[in-house]
């Protein structure tokens, strides 16, 4: 039975975007290694302790949703090497968004490495789950394996079928690298395509102060859809009806296919921080206005002391007060955020 709970006015930064889309990463650690966004021995995780509990991490969403938030993303690092993931699947899904036919569910996603879904994708849907990101950067076996340091491609798409066969909505996320050829580019959109799944492809950005960044191994939003078009053979169009969606994706298709669509993020190159609609909570508690940016409101004090509801809200609309206008990603290796992909979810 749908939890109803306080609504307040919604939250609306100073520059007049309102949020309705909250991430919260579950852990900041992953099964992979991805050469873009870790070292090969991994990072330092903070203490369990700090880590937000369930019943944590499902107050701060109640009070998200009388905000206005109505669809939650779980992210990582990789969210289902959280213990009993399903459970917390389950409490944000019997929330309920307040609306005027009386409410409906609070819509939760999540993004992962797909390589526990076979074992997790029926139990995920079961507990009110809709749709996964899968992170698929390449369906050549072995440069999948090299850019994961050892990830399983066979696994993963073992993973996204059980998926789609549990009835949730699956997209792919590839990071789109240069030194990936344009032909990897165009398996992986007929692989999606195939499927009737979209496939979108993310620009890499300097996180982690530009660690793992590489100017020269960056592939930007229009250079994917030269790639897609000299794939297909046809000019690539924006997609009929793809205006604003939920994130920040940009979707196209070629020209006399609109079936196949792809979408594109491109923080680096074609900005959409006007636009911008989302906050994001670290795996400690921490509430991020900008992912290009490294100031945080922390949460978790007040979520273990005696805070009540309405303090909360205080300082998350605090928080948005100091939303700012857009990025300041440089072009280099150097100037981004200090903080890590791997520890804030994207």
């Amino acid at each position: 039975m749908p939890v109803s709970l306080p609504v307040f006015a919604p939250l609306i930064d100073a520059h007049q975007r309102r949020v309705s889309y909250l991430r919260v990463s579950l852990t900041d650690r992953c099964n992979f290694r991805c050469t873009y966004c870790m070292p090969a021995e991994g990072i330092a995780h903070r203490p369990r302790a700090e880590i937000l509990t369930f019943e944590e991490i499902e107050r701060v969403v109640r009070v998200f949703v009388g905000l206005g938030v109505s669809r939650v993303r779980l992210t990582g690092g990789e969210p289902t090497v959280r213990k009993d993931v399903t459970a917390i699947v389950a409490r944000l899904a019997a929330i309920s968004v307040p609306g005027a036919s009386g409410g409906s569910p609070l819509n939760v996603v999540m993004t992962t490495n797909g390589h526990r879904l076979v074992a997790l994708a029926e139990p995920l849907a079961e507990a009110g789950l809709r749709e996964v990101n899968v992170s698929i950067d390449t369906v050549d076996a072995d440069k999948f394996s090299a850019l994961t340091r050892g990830g399983d491609l066979a696994r993963v798409i073992a993973g996204i079928d059980a998926a789609r066969a549990a009835g949730l909505v699956v997209k792919l996320n590839a990071v789109a690298l240069a030194k990936l050829s344009p032909a990897d580019l165009g398996a992986l959109c007929d692989f999606a395509w195939a499927r009737g799944i979209v496939p979108r492809f993310i620009e890499p950005m300097p996180m982690a102060a530009g660690a793992f960044y590489k100017e020269d191994n960056t592939l930007a939003a229009a250079g994917i859809r030269d790639a897609v078009a000299a794939h297909t053979g046809e000019a690539v169009i924006a997609a009929a009806g793809a205006g604003p969606s939920h994130g920040p994706a940009r979707y196209f298709c070629p020209q006399t296919r609109p079936a196949h669509r792809f979408g594109i993020i491109s923080a680096m190159t074609e900005h959409f921080c006007d636009t911008c609609n989302r906050v994001r909570i670290s795996a400690t508690g921490d509430l991020h206005t900008c992912l290009g940016h490294d100031d945080a409101t922390p949460l978790s004090p007040l979520l273990r002391g005696a805070a009540t509801g309405a303090e909360l809200v205080d300082a998350i609309r605090g928080a948005l007060d100091h939303k700012r206008p857009g990025h300041q990603f440089l072009r280099t290796g150097a100037g981004g955020p200090t903080k890590a992909m791997v520890a804030i979810g994207g």
